[in-house]
């Protein structure tokens, strides 16, 4: 009897797109969620006249593999070592800088985009490997709650396969740590400091799969719109008056700090962002204002946001 909770991921960076990576026991993913669509189809039926009701055959016009992996949002543990999450992080339209010993930092990227492979294992001797995947990340944090990064991605069908399931080796990840004050100890937002209650941004990541005659197949990365909300306690008017802010379209950086200890500290930054329509409401009888937010290229662009790990 296959037992739901001994699935397993082996992930891992393609060199070349839809060519395999070989993952191996040590690419082991350490998630906290695992959706594989092993199967999404499309079909065409034949639209034949007969001298009958009912169905007519169809044809498939499209396999696809839909992956929606969800991590705990953690550094490596190790300066400059990147965490197994990179590799989907990068997939997802993000450039991944390695400064030995010191950091490792994703930013958006609008050409070049990587992908990766993932050998999915259930606990009955199914396996199939999934190549060029790539798609949308998430960000989500929550006072008093694990962060977690989640990912909606999408690849390249190939048939399962009858393989036992091997043992997988894990990186030592960075433990994480709980969103609150002693551990998210920086939070700025337009300039203000402020206190988070919740904090959540999508990459934006816009994809498609494209099957044309006489090309490769492939999941494209036609876009980014990367958007978020933050909630946050309402500061006095005199302080910063947000609902101006958002009325005006006026610009400005949001950034925090989650630190787990050296190695485990994650560092956000959206330099130019733009905020929508607010809302107020109480949380434990003290006044919050949530903030959507659309985070904005300037300059030459590939900069709405940064993660540094350190």
């Amino acid at each position: 009897m296959p037992t739901w909770r001994n699935r397993l991921a082996l992930v891992k960076s393609e060199a070349t797109y839809g060519t395999s990576a070989a993952p191996a026991t040590t690419d082991a993913l350490l998630f906290t969620e695992l959706e594989v669509e092993m199967l999404a189809l499309e079909l065409a039926e034949r639209e034949t006249i007969q001298a009958f009701m009912g169905h007519r055959p169809s044809l498939v016009t499209q396999r696809t593999v839909n992956v929606n992996p969800t991590v705990e949002f953690a550094a490596s543990g190790t300066a400059g070592t990147a965490p197994r999450w990179g590799a989907l992080l990068k997939a997802a339209g993000c450039s991944e800088t390695i400064v030995a010993a010191t950091s490792v930092t994703y930013a958006p990227v609008s050409s070049s985009f990587s992908s990766y492979t993932l050998d999915f294992y259930a606990d009955n001797g199914s396996t199939q490997i999934v190549t060029g995947i790539r798609g949308n990340a998430e960000i989500t944090m929550e006072a008093g709650s694990i962060p977690t990064l989640a990912f909606t991605q999408m690849g390249l069908f190939a048939a399962p396969t009858a393989l036992s399931l091997p043992t997988p080796t894990y990186s030592a990840p960075g433990v994480p740590v709980v969103v609150n004050s002693a551990n998210t100890t920086s939070v700025s937002v337009h300039g203000v400091s402020a206190c988070l209650s919740s904090f959540s941004f999508s990459l934006g990541v816009e994809m498609v799969y494209r099957q044309l005659a006489g090309c490769t197949q492939q999941v494209m990365i036609t876009n980014r719109m990367p958007t978020g909300s933050i909630t946050i306690e309402l500061p006095a008017f005199a302080t910063q008056n947000f609902v101006n802010l958002c009325s005006t379209q006026a610009t400005g950086a949001i950034s925090w700090i989650h630190s787990g200890g050296a190695g485990n500290i994650i560092t956000f930054t959206a330099s130019t962002c733009a905020f929508d329509a607010p809302t107020i409401q109480e949380m434990d009888q003290v006044t919050m204002i949530t903030l959507p937010f659309r985070a904005l290229p300037s300059g030459s662009g590939n900069n709405e946001f940064s993660l540094a790990l350190t």
